[in-house]
């Protein structure tokens, strides 16, 4: 059974930084992509990034470009968020998705096809 477990989401600051990490269990092979989406109440799903897990290239919503670093540990099977100068408007609930198979739109949700349960991240201003 696929797995996809989060961790990390707290309350914090504006200003302040988080890790988020996503550990991948159960998958025989290595997943195409991992991508983290947030959605904040009455919100769609959004992007946020993702990472292709063999070349390690990275997309970045343009709202957390230059701020959030997506990176992934290959021996762990776990994918990073860190998120820095953190805004009110990045509350939401983080979730983690893996792509097992090939993607040529991995901006969109549906490229994923396993999910975590999501991880809760608060900004206070």
């Amino acid at each position: 059974q696929v797995q996809l477990v989060e961790s990390g989401g707290r309350l914090v600051q504006a200003g302040g930084s988080l890790r988020l990490s996503c550990t991948l269990s159960g998958l025989s092979f290595s997943p195409y992509a991992m991508a983290w989406f947030r959605q904040a109440p009455g919100t769609d799903r959004e992007f946020v990034a993702t990472i292709t897990w063999g070349s390690g290239i990275t997309d970045y919503a343009d709202s957390v470009k230059g701020r959030f670093i997506i990176s992934r540990d290959s021996a762990k099977n776990t994918v990073y968020l860190q998120m820095n100068g953190l805004k009110s408007e990045d509350t939401a609930v983080y979730f983690c998705g893996a792509a097992t198979k090939i993607t040529l739109v991995p901006r969109l949700w549906d490229a994923y096809d396993e999910w975590g349960q999501g991880t809760q991240v608060t900004v206070s201003s």
